[in-house]
């Protein structure tokens, strides 16, 4: 294989991908298409499981957003057994998958704040390493001076 002259980036992990996603905010979208699409997709199943209940998808999705969201207006609820049984099913998913969701971004951006205080913490360090070895050579020029100004003092009349 010919080398084009192009360097290929290394591979990023996804839990690395996720967590510079999580500190940059890009992972919003992400969070929101995933809910959407599970949502589309909870919709659908119960225009085919419940056609009673659920007689458009339209209203299968309003169910399974307002479901997933743990609001539950109501207005559309499964009567059937296997409505149900999809019902306590996107209820348990939708309280455990956004609650995973939202965990795992607050902890990737407290990670990132944690790193970042690090960093600079780490700086301060360094700087304050390098103002102590400055006063240190201070003091030691600050010592000669006193010790040549005592001698002059000593050999003055």
């Amino acid at each position: 294989m010919a080398d084009d002259g192009r360097r290929r980036r290394p591979r990023l992990s996804l839990h690395e991908r996720a967590r510079r996603a999580a500190a940059s905010g890009r992972i919003i979208p992400y969070l929101a298409a995933s809910i959407a699409g599970l949502a589309v997709f909870t919709g659908f199943i119960s225009t085919l499981v419940d056609r009673k209940d659920f007689p458009t998808l339209g209203d299968g999705i309003w169910w399974a957003i307002v479901t997933l969201g743990t609001v539950g207006y109501g207005d559309i609820v499964p009567h059937t057994s296997w409505g149900r049984v999809l019902g306590s099913i996107v209820i348990v998913f939708g309280v455990t998958f956004i609650s995973l969701l939202f965990a795992t971004v607050t902890s990737f951006l407290v990670s990132s704040d944690q790193e970042e205080a690090a960093a600079a913490q780490e700086q301060r360090d360094a700087e304050g390493d390098e103002t102590r070895a400055l006063l240190k050579e201070i003091a030691t020029r600050l010592t000669g001076i006193e010790a040549e100004l005592a001698s002059l003092k000593r050999t003055d009349p």
